[in-house]
């Protein structure tokens, strides 16, 4: 076994409690001091797949911490989107009022006004976080241009 990767591997296999029975034959098969030709060729084979598996793992945990990554930025904008609303509802002194009052507000304003009123409303908005140097929400809003 000259192969450093192999040397390696098979180090770690041995100290791992619980291997597949590929992985077993393949302890048994690089221990044995003199091979036959079947088990040389055996035995390239196993490390063979020992390979693609470690590959095969290592491509695992790649896509994982892709799709962590991508869950933590959604995350990020939802906790962030969350914020800037609370931060609204603040700024325009509304956190004493009853979060029924508010509610109901919100609701009759979604089902209300004409689209001049919406920019008016939105151009009011807009101008109030730029004062205060938060993008506009419109900016985070699945919803824009609505």
């Amino acid at each position: 076994m000259s192969d450093q990767w192999i040397n390696e591997r098979l180090t770690q296999l041995r100290s791992h409690k619980a291997l597949s029975d590929h992985q077993r034959m393949l302890l048994l098969l690089a221990d044995k001091p003199v091979r036959t030709e079947d088990e040389e060729r055996k035995l390239a084979a196993l490390i063979k797949a020992e390979r693609a598996a470690e590959r095969a793992q290592k491509a695992r945990a790649s896509a994982s911490r892709i799709i962590n990554a991508e869950k933590l930025a959604e995350r990020k904008t939802r906790d962030q989107r969350s914020i800037l609303k609370a931060a609204l509802v603040d700024w325009a002194v509304l956190e004493g009022r009853d979060l029924g009052e508010l509610l109901g507000a919100l609701l009759e304003f979604t089902e209300s006004g004409m689209a001049e009123d919406r920019a008016r409303w939105k151009q009011q908005g807009d101008t109030l976080l730029a004062k205060r140097n938060y993008i506009s929400p419109a900016q985070h809003s699945p919803h824009r241009g609505k």
